[in-house]
């Protein structure tokens, strides 16, 4: 009887401790904009009290500072249960310390990474089911890549000045290989600063270059002194499309890919 009565308990405390666990995080602080449609697809948009100043989600949620100088004494004063920010770099220990809360970081680089951060948040936020649900849309999307005749060879443009470029550990990469091409810069960095010359010389099929915050009203690349002989054929993209790493870059990989296949030189048997 005394052993019934412990499992009883047992099993009550499990609950009450599960409950907890999934009402616990009730005021969401989101630092990085691209955490923002993963929240709302979770059904978490009652939770959001405060963001990034540039995000396009939460609109009218209080604003924090950007994501890369975020208002710490604001945040505080949010009395948030948890925040969710982009990296160790852009919220350090030191800010840690000061909000005493728990704090979390997206930062994926891949495609596959993504989709693992959005089984954390379902699982953090006890919406096991929606994060599912929303991983097997994502993949769903990818079904829509033609295949290439071979590979396009690709440079993309982070910021003209100075000249910075995706290297291997940035999302875009993972992006240029899902839609089918290769990213000629093979650095083990997120961003690389490099000569106009060493582009010139890689002969890239595809010169990418995004407009946003990171590369504000760039000058068209073949309008610039330096890349007059470069021969790729160049393609602008947004930045909020292309280089935050979340539900975007799925369908990024879809422009791309199409972008590519709408090239008879890699055109495939089934782009026709």
């Amino acid at each position: 009887m005394k052993s019934n009565i412990k499992i009883i308990v047992l099993a009550v405390m499990v609950q009450l401790t599960i409950a907890a666990t999934a009402f616990s995080y009730d005021r969401i602080i989101i630092l990085y904009g691209a955490v923002s449609p993963i929240i709302k697809e979770l059904s978490l948009s009652d939770k959001v009290v405060g963001v990034s100043r540039s995000d396009t989600v939460f609109t009218q949620t209080t604003k924090l500072g950007s994501h890369l100088r975020p208002n710490v004494e604001l945040i505080i004063a949010l009395e948030p249960d948890i925040i969710i920010a982009g990296s160790k770099r852009t919220f350090n220990e030191e800010m840690v310390e000061s909000v005493k809360v728990k704090v979390i970081y997206f930062d994926p680089q891949t495609l596959d990474e993504v989709l693992e951060k959005i089984t954390e948040l379902g699982e953090l936020f006890r919406q096991e089911e929606r994060a599912k649900e929303l991983v097997i849309s994502c993949k769903e999307k990818l079904k829509g890549v033609k295949p290439l005749s071979k590979k396009p060879e690709v440079i993309y443009e982070i910021s003209a000045e100075p000249l910075r470029i995706a290297g291997k550990k940035s999302i875009v990469t993972s992006i240029i290989e899902a839609a089918g091409g290769e990213n000629v810069i093979t650095i083990e960095k997120k961003h690389v600063v490099l000569s106009p010359e060493v582009i010139l010389k890689a002969e890239p099929d595809y010169y990418f270059y995004q407009t946003g915050p990171m590369n504000k009203n760039p000058s068209p690349v073949k309008e610039r002194d330096q890349f007059v002989t470069l021969k790729s054929e160049i393609v602008n993209v947004d930045q909020y499309e292309f280089a935050r790493a979340g539900l975007n870059v799925f369908d990024a990989v879809i422009k791309m890919n199409r972008i590519f296949g709408d090239n008879p030189q890699f055109r495939g048997e089934n782009n026709e």
